[in-house]
């Protein structure tokens, strides 16, 4: 699989309800990605990259986590390009909060991701943790195992302070409501096989050192828990999508230096009509109109909006982490951020362009030389003013998703 090296600045973890021993203190998500640049020239020929992508892992290679199998939980495609494995506790408030935020990103992205569920009861710190494991595993054998994963996880308040003979009572009552034979539901619940089959999980869980609960692995990958983590998973995931959509070689020569080139950007605001520098940023514009032929900035939202300032898109992602794969070098020319309407390339350092571009809403002498300028905006400066007031949208502010709808390329 490809994979985008920003990904991989978000992975490893800490746990929200430890079993017993004690965790390491959390380190927050990085504010600017950190790479080694070192490699990478100063110039590039028309068509040259480098390649940002990580190394492909070895299916063969050992694993403390069994793989996907027929008996795992799973909800969502078969086929999905992503797979969300949870290892999980009933009785978790965090695992209730990430489980509802999970399902609700799968049911927006139902052909591409999917999850997969393990119990992982922390029997030790939570008195019905088992209790509500078995009730899921016994649900299961209607067919009915994620309408009662919904259930117990939405309604934790209502049974978490209930003692364990409670709760067994009263899960007994309610199977019913969620359309399952109740007769045979308490059978099922009280079966010796239901009551080792939650048990053997505990103690899978202890023999691979699962320090608590939630466990989560995207692609295979360990997740670090973090106080904002549930904000991020979707941006997770979303990032995860991206490989199948990456270039695994450097951007053919699409463009011809001695001709001219504009861009029409097709937004939910209205077109913007862009001047294309080929003489003075040749291999930044070619790399621009071969994303733009491939169809990468097709519904791409703007993923910043400053007012006076700028606005940016040209990740699928949606996350500003994303890229098409590979870096191109930055372009040295005189150009200067001395007007507005100015589009530029972003990146996370020198010589680390990708798909990422902005354009600028007023003049700024501050980013003059930090980044490489390779258009203008001939028409449509006023859908670039109404973009940037906008602000940025976010889970925590109510800015409306702006989109690039797509991008025409011309040729004269």
């Amino acid at each position: 699989m490809l994979r985008y090296f920003l990904l991989l600045s978000f992975f490893f973890i800490l746990t929200a309800c430890a079993s017993s021993s004690a965790l390491p203190s959390s380190q927050g998500m990085p504010n600017t990605p950190k790479m080694d640049v070192t490699s990478i020239p100063t110039q590039f020929t028309l068509g040259q990259c480098v390649d940002a992508r990580q190394p492909t892992p070895d299916p063969n290679q050992p694993s403390l986590f069994p793989k996907v199998f027929e008996q795992d939980h799973i909800y969502g495609a078969s086929n999905a390009s992503v797979t969300v494995l949870v290892y999980s506790d009933f009785q978790c408030t965090t695992c209730a909060n990430l489980a509802l935020r999970l399902k609700a990103i799968i049911d927006k992205n139902p052909k591409d991701v999917r999850m997969v569920f393990r119990n992982f009861p922390l029997i030790s710190i939570h008195d019905k943790a088992a209790f509500a494991a078995q009730a899921a595993e016994a649900a299961g054998l209607q067919g009915k195992f994620w309408v009662m994963h919904d259930f117990l996880f939405s309604n934790q308040d209502q049974w978490n302070r209930q003692k364990p003979q409670d709760f067994e009572k009263w899960i007994i009552q309610q199977s019913s409501t969620l359309g399952l034979d109740p007769v045979r539901f308490e059978t099922d619940f009280q079966n010796p096989n239901t009551v080792s089959a939650v048990q053997k999980a505990w103690t899978d869980g202890q023999n691979i050192n699962l320090p608590g609960a939630p466990i989560i692995l995207i692609n295979g990958e360990i997740i670090k828990w973090q106080v904002n983590l549930l904000d991020q998973l979707e941006a997770l995931i979303k990032l995860a999508m991206l490989p199948k959509k990456q270039f695994s070689n450097c951007p053919t020569v699409v463009i011809n230096p001695g001709k001219q080139y504009s861009a029409v950007l097709k937004t939910s605001r209205g077109n913007i009509t862009i001047k294309l520098f080929t003489d003075k940023s040749p291999n930044t514009v070619n790399n621009f109109v071969f994303l733009a032929k491939k169809g990468w900035f097709d519904h791409n939202a703007f993923i910043q909006s400053i007012p006076g300032f700028e606005v940016s898109t040209g990740d699928p992602s949606g996350t500003g982490y994303g890229g098409p794969g590979y870096f191109n070098a930055d372009e040295k020319n005189n150009l200067q951020f001395d007007r507005s309407g100015m589009v530029a390339m972003k990146n996370a350092g020198v010589d680390t362009n990708g798909s990422i571009f902005f354009i600028t809403s007023a003049p700024d002498s501050k980013i003059n030389s930090k980044y490489t300028i390779f258009g203008e905006v001939t028409s449509g400066l006023d859908i670039v003013s109404q973009l940037a007031s906008i602000g940025s949208h976010s889970q925590k502010t109510a800015a409306p998703i702006e989109w690039l709808n797509t991008v025409e390329i011309d040729e004269k």
